[in-house]
């Protein structure tokens, strides 16, 4: 469903989230402006779908002590075996390498040819 949402539509679902937990938490808008550090008005305008920053956004979800959400949005994922078994063996990358140059093409020959 929230695939084939716009942009304003999801800003609202996630304010409208957003003050649902406010809400569960029974913490007033001042009271989580308060806890976050963020104005009234902001929080009402993130409630009300109207857009934040990111800096905001984890602000006010520090504020409700819910950062842990973030981990089910988007979680880390963690090192793959083989990076694992590379990162045993190899010293770690420091530099990205420079496409390599193909080599000129010569007139080699196998010796057999008539």
């Amino acid at each position: 469903m929230i695939e084939s949402s716009s942009n304003t539509q999801i800003e609202k679902e996630l304010g409208e989230r957003l003050k649902n937990r406010r809400l569960d938490l029974n913490i007033s808008q001042e009271k989580a402006a308060e806890l976050s550090g963020l104005s009234r008005r902001t929080i009402t305008a993130i409630e009300n779908g109207e857009g934040c920053t990111l800096t905001s956004l984890i602000a006010l979800l520090r504020g409700l002590n819910s950062l842990d959400t973030l981990d089910g949005f988007l979680p880390d994922p963690g090192i793959s075996p083989m990076a694992m078994i590379t990162s045993l063996r190899e010293e770690p990358r420091k530099y990205a390498s420079k496409p390599r140059k193909t080599p000129p093409p010569t007139d080699w020959k196998w010796g057999d040819e008539q």
